[in-house]
């Protein structure tokens, strides 16, 4: 599945948590994307949850995220990064 397609889906259900989760921040609809973020209780969710709080303006907090999950800090675009987790989760969810 591309990313354009997942960001049209109609809904997400039979997605892991942490893509339910960019689906619906793709929505505009933080806090259920956050409740799922915080639910799936993995890497992947953490790093959706890192991501997720660093668009609400709480940096320290994803960097908290950020270091739960193994990852650096993202310094590109909102945007990209979103980009680049939907990409690389569809991408394992696909194997």
């Amino acid at each position: 599945m591309t990313v354009e397609e997942f960001k049209a889906l109609d809904a997400p259900s039979k997605l892991s948590l942490p893509l339910q989760a960019l689906w619906y921040d793709a929505q505009g609809e933080w806090e259920p994307a956050h409740e799922l973020a915080q639910a799936a209780a993995n890497p992947e969710g953490d790093r959706v949850h890192a991501y997720l709080h660093r668009k609400a303006g709480d940096k320290s907090n994803a960097r908290y995220w950020h270091a739960q999950a193994d990852r650096p800090e993202w310094h590109g675009s909102l945007a990209a990064e979103w980009s680049a987790i939907a990409t690389e989760l569809l991408a394992n969810q696909q194997r």
